[in-house]
């Protein structure tokens, strides 16, 4: 499907008008504001709407991004930090800037363990979706110590908090933009991955979206208030700062850092805690229950068809296949079991293509590698050094037109059948992609252990 770029650039908001700039597919919109910056106050609160804006605002550069430390430069995604206080943005990018044209959307969240990652990676860039008619939309939520760490005197879970923001701002605007509110799928890798299934579990965020793809989701395991109150003790007793807004408020962003640093470095001391320290957990409220246990035991959202996977060796070598294992797909696979068994709506897949660049990786279907394909950006910066200089291209045909065919159809198409119990299909993501029947068999005996 294609579209001609709307003749004017210029789309009405709920907080004032914006200025995109023209696409070969459409128009883009970069770093609009959906919440006002959360700086002083708004630090550690939840999000507030931006001050309202007259004349057109500027969306043609990405706005800041909450994240001011990235991976470095083994990061497999180039993701930048840009400056500034507004972090709490979002990109449209849109075949049809037109309110008739009532298109699915995709609300891309990115990863980075919840304490990094940007929407401004070239890797997000919506041209593909775009040009098969879909708008898509990435968002920006705070991180770390900011989005995640229980504070006494603050609300809990600020990052999802933020996510529930963007998604509000989708459903009272995205039609502008020539999006179908009612047609929403929300979608991330990673820690985007364990936020989709988070929300999934929110009260809050029911009727916001209609489908979910989560890719190498990750979350926090165990998941409850014990352990986010547990986190927020260690930080104290390892920093001699209070777990409090009003101790945090005015510290810099550098020294937010090293705070940060400090509260997730190794240490016996932590033996007892998840890997991963700053990141959504069941705090009573918003996330009445851990995420993991509310989706395999059933409640808020078995209605809402779900599409997720994982790569075959996610962090070998570095993590080992044990890190690979516990994080990502053994709970992936008990999720889609349990969705599975009370006959929801669930497709299940597994990346297994290896890249062939020289070094630890080679031969290896890592972490993140599924990306290019998956957003069909072959040729997006980065991409070389993680899939070499000649990745199939009809494997990105075949992922992204399945996953372009659930956020359209609620169902990525007649060759991927549901996960069942009775069959257990999952899509092989492979150079010659398949569908094989219960190929997780060894996997999946390792859930009762």
């Amino acid at each position: 499907m294609t579209h001609r770029p709307h003749p004017a650039a210029v789309v009405s908001t709920t907080h004032g008008p914006v200025r995109g700039e023209h696409q070969p597919y459409g128009t883009r919109f970069l770093g609009i504001p959906y919440a006002a910056p959360p700086v002083g106050a708004l630090r550690f609160a939840e999000p507030r709407p931006p001050t309202p804006w007259a004349e057109p605002l500027d969306a043609t550069a990405y706005g800041p991004t909450a994240q001011r430390q990235g991976f470095g430069e083994d990061a497999t995604i180039p993701e930048p930090s840009i400056p500034g206080d507004g972090t709490l943005n979002l990109n449209v990018f849109t075949p049809a800037a037109d309110a008739s044209a009532a298109l699915p959307v995709l609300v891309w969240i990115h990863g980075g363990g919840y304490v990094a990652g940007s929407a401004a990676s070239p890797w997000y860039d919506g041209a593909a979706f775009c040009r098969d008619g879909v708008v898509l939309v990435s968002i920006g939520y705070r991180l770390g110590i900011e989005g995640f760490l229980h504070l006494a005197d603050a609300p809990d879970n600020r990052g999802v908090r933020d996510w529930i923001a963007a998604l509000e701002w989708v459903r009272d605007n995205i039609a502008a933009f020539g999006g179908d509110p009612a047609k929403v799928t929300v979608a991330g890798q990673s820690a985007g991955g364990g936020a989709v299934q988070t929300l999934l579990a929110v009260p809050a965020a029911r009727g916001l979206f209609r489908g979910a793809l989560a890719l190498s989701g990750a979350m926090m395991h165990p998941h409850d208030r014990r352990v986010g109150h547990a986190v927020a003790e260690l930080f104290t007793r390892r920093t001699g700062v209070p777990a409090t807004a009003a101790a945090l408020r005015d510290r810099s962003d550098q020294e937010l850092l090293a705070l940060q640093n400090a509260v997730t470095a190794p240490g016996p001391d932590r033996a007892d805690l998840p890997g991963l320290l700053l990141a959504p957990f069941a705090d009573g409220d918003l996330l009445p229950r851990p995420a993991f246990t509310e989706l395999t035991l059933g409640g808020t959202a078995d209605d809402v068809p779900l599409l997720l996977g994982f790569t075959r060796h996610e962090f070998h070598p570095a993590g080992g296949p044990e890190l690979t294992d516990r994080v990502f797909r053994r709970p992936n696979l008990a999720l889609a079991e349990a969705l599975a068994a009370r006959d929801c709506p669930v497709w299940l897949y597994e990346f297994r293509w290896p890249s062939p660049v020289p070094g630890d990786t080679e031969g290896l279907a890592f972490h993140c590698l599924d990306l290019p394909f998956a957003f069909d950006l072959l040729d997006a910066d980065g991409v070389t050094a993680a899939a070499g200089h000649a990745p199939p291209q009809a494997l990105a045909d075949a992922m992204h037109g399945a996953y372009t065919a659930f956020v359209r159809d609620l169902d990525p198409g007649e060759d991927w059948p549901r996960y069942t119990p009775k069959r257990r299909a999952v899509r092989i993501w492979d150079a010659e992609p398949v569908v094989a029947d219960d190929p997780l068999r060894e996997l999946r005996a390792d859930l009762s252990d």
